[in-house]
């Protein structure tokens, strides 16, 4: 298995994850003509892309959903609630590319057992995904988290690589020109989780076995990629966990990051 996060941030979201049965997207938030492009540099088409899995309908997660579905014809998944919510933003979705999940419940997709769970976001029910494979290898993306709780560490515990929101620096947007309510909807328990929250919640996974983390979902205005590693870093070293015992890298925000094998 793999990860490969294609973009990652308040602009845009796609990220591919590869098995050795097929080829999966966690959502599709750039236009299909850049999500098709970024997906050729990867050297894959989006022809081979066997499903797209729905965090939730903010467009930076849906954009390119529509035209990829009815181009293709990708199975889009994604709970009852994000449906009704992203079905006027997307626009007619051919029946058969129709598929509706229970969050909490897992379900087989190409023999990978996806585990889709619900995060604390200002959305109508708003998850992240596990994919398992037979073997036991497992890949987390959980992003767009407004806190971190037991549930949530549970659902990450054990990833052999997660990918986890490091949306922002609270001192940069204290003092960004945001207006005070968005200020405010960020910070908040179902916004965005900073950038000292993700370290402490890896800290706190590192005892259930997480080694490697990807940091996602930075914003565009109030982060910046060395400020997320230092400040995830070291909350870490705070916890004696070194460099040397938790592999970290960044997501871009506007391109392609990189293939990581499981």
């Amino acid at each position: 298995m793999y990860i490969n996060p294609l973009f990652s941030g308040s602009s845009g979201n796609c990220t591919l994850i590869g098995t050795e049965r097929g080829l999966f997207m966690v959502d599709a938030g750039k236009s299909a003509r850049t999500v098709s492009a970024a997906l050729s540099l990867a050297g894959e088409k989006p022809e081979d892309i066997a499903a797209i899995f729905i965090t939730h309908e903010h467009t930076d997660h849906i954009a390119g959903v529509g035209v990829l579905c009815r181009r293709y014809g990708i199975p889009v998944y994604a709970n009852a609630p994000t449906w009704q919510a992203m079905g006027p933003l997307i626009g007619e979705v051919p029946p058969r590319c129709v598929r509706v999940f229970e969050s909490g419940r897992d379900f087989f997709v190409g023999g990978i057992s996806v585990l889709p769970f619900r995060t604390p976001h200002d959305a109508a029910e708003s998850v992240g995904y596990s994919f398992l494979s037979g073997d036991g290898r497992k890949i987390t993306v959980m992003t767009d988290i407004g806190h971190m709780d037991s549930r949530l560490l549970s659902c990450a515990a054990g990833s052999d690589i997660l990918m986890i929101e490091s949306n922002h620096d609270e001192e940069l947007v204290s003092s960004c020109r945001y207006p005070y309510p968005t200020k405010r909807r960020i910070l908040s328990d179902l916004g965005h989780l900073s950038n000292a929250s993700c370290g402490r919640a890896l800290c706190e996974l590192y005892s259930a076995g997480v080694r490697r983390a990807i940091l996602g979902h930075l914003s565009r205005d109030n982060n910046f990629e060395s400020l997320a590693l230092e400040t995830v870093r070291s909350e870490l070293l705070n916890q004696d966990i070194p460099e040397s015992e938790f592999a970290l890298a960044v997501a871009h925000r506007d391109r392609m990051t990189g293939r990581f094998d499981v």
